[in-house]
């Protein structure tokens, strides 16, 4: 019983190596073949939602940034108040009264909170042929809105189009500088590579545009989804549309520099995919079409990958201390070192397609198997207890938004 177990797990484990070799291969060649895209002769109604609760010690570096972009169509900032007790409306007020296209919006106090429920808010104020979303840490840089715009309008069947997010802090400590290098995996090289395989975007929470239209369609945001991008994803795929990637448009965010900040911030994204994954075995729709390889890799990552990490560790524990592995043909300590390689090359192909190689972040890159991601294993059963527990006791779980901090500018 205990062979055919193991056996099992090697073949998700070499399914899980395929599909993220073949994400990397593709991803790096989606990237160095990428051209900005042709202007357009008419450029339609933008409006910019900034989800705002308690952001004072950003506001003003993120007003900035948003006074500096540069969009030939009509583009209306909205900052979106949710029940702030500290001088966000001030900061905001101040901008609104200098800036004619920055806005200062009081969203009303309802449950349950959260930013899906502000964004809901945003979209009935307002007005426009598109809708982009930058959490309230984000600089983008002044073509990003721009260039999602011209993508979005020139891709068939698009509901919008999504940016890349890059980390502003990442040089501030060694959890930083590995937050920041994951990003260029995830938000860089997985988001081209599932794009230029399978047609597939995912929206990134922020520095992501959306057509108007399309969410009206689909009812708008589930306003009990913590990890509203994902659930939003998965709905938007289901209905046959797809969503561009698009590497040129940046914005520079804060990421937590403690770890206290990272386990809980990580813990509600997690919490809220292990919400869309029950939400997938309850809805069909969501495994048809394309869709299908959206749930298929919510699956392996929430269910497989954390059995084949952990199966992964064990063997290589078990032979560091000389003792005797289950009688297999495959070397099971081959799971630890495959594991180890694709994950590390995917980090150094991220790294070079971005232009970021430096002898530190090379270092980083191969350490952090042993380090950071084995957080996720944590991560995840904290996430899964929270998760079981609110709905044994059939409570709500409470958007938790992540600490920021004063920047240097």
């Amino acid at each position: 019983m205990m062979t055919q177990v193991i056996m099992l797990i090697m073949l998700f484990f070499w399914m899980l190596l395929i599909f993220y070799s073949i994400l990397t291969i593709s991803g790096v060649w989606y990237r160095v073949r990428f051209k900005k895209p042709q202007k357009l002769s008419n450029y339609p109604s933008v409006a910019l939602l900034i989800p705002a609760h308690n952001e004072g010690i950003v506001m003003e570096d993120t007003l900035r940034a948003m006074a500096r972009l540069k969009y030939s169509g009509q583009l209306d900032i909205y900052v979106l108040d949710d029940n702030s007790k500290d001088d966000t409306a001030e900061i905001a007020k101040e901008f609104a009264a200098v800036f004619s296209r920055i806005h200062y919006i009081p969203v009303p106090v309802s449950s349950p909170s959260g930013k899906s429920r502000v964004l809901n808010y945003g979209l009935s104020i307002s007005e426009s042929d598109y809708f982009v979303v930058y959490d309230a840490d984000n600089e983008p840089e002044p073509d990003a809105v721009e260039l999602l715009v011209e993508v979005a309008e020139q891709t068939k069947k698009a509901a919008g189009a999504v940016g890349y997010v890059k980390t502003k802090n990442a040089r501030t400590n060694t959890l930083t500088r590995m937050i920041g290098l994951e990003f260029q995996v995830f938000q860089l090289l997985m988001q081209c590579g599932r794009w230029q395989f399978l047609k597939l975007g995912s929206l990134a929470g922020t520095n992501m545009l959306l057509r108007r239209s399309v969410l009206e369609e689909l009812g708008g945001y589930d306003v009990n989804a913590l990890a509203e991008d994902a659930e939003l994803t998965v709905r938007l795929h289901a209905k046959g549309y797809v969503l561009p990637v698009v590497p040129e448009s940046k914005t520079w965010e804060q990421e937590p520099e403690k770890l206290t900040t990272f386990i809980k911030q990580r813990t509600r994204w997690l919490t809220g995919n292990i919400y869309l994954l029950e939400k997938s075995f309850k809805d069909l729709s969501h495994w048809r079409g394309k869709t299908f390889f959206l749930s298929l890799q919510h699956v392996l990552t929430y269910l497989v990958f954390v059995l084949v990490l952990l199966f992964s560790d064990i063997f290589f524990i078990m032979s560091v201390m000389g003792m005797e592995l289950p009688n297999m043909e495959a070397p099971l300590l081959m799971l630890w070192f495959m594991s180890y390689i694709v994950y590390t090359a995917q980090l150094l192909s991220a790294l070079v397609v971005d232009r970021n190689v430096s002898p530190k972040n090379v270092f980083f890159i191969y350490i952090m198997y042993f380090t950071y991601a084995q957080l996720f294993i944590i991560l995840l059963l904290r996430s899964v207890t929270v998760y079981v527990w609110s709905r044994l006791r059939g409570n709500t779980i409470a958007w938790d938004k992540t600490k920021r901090f004063k920047g240097l500018g």
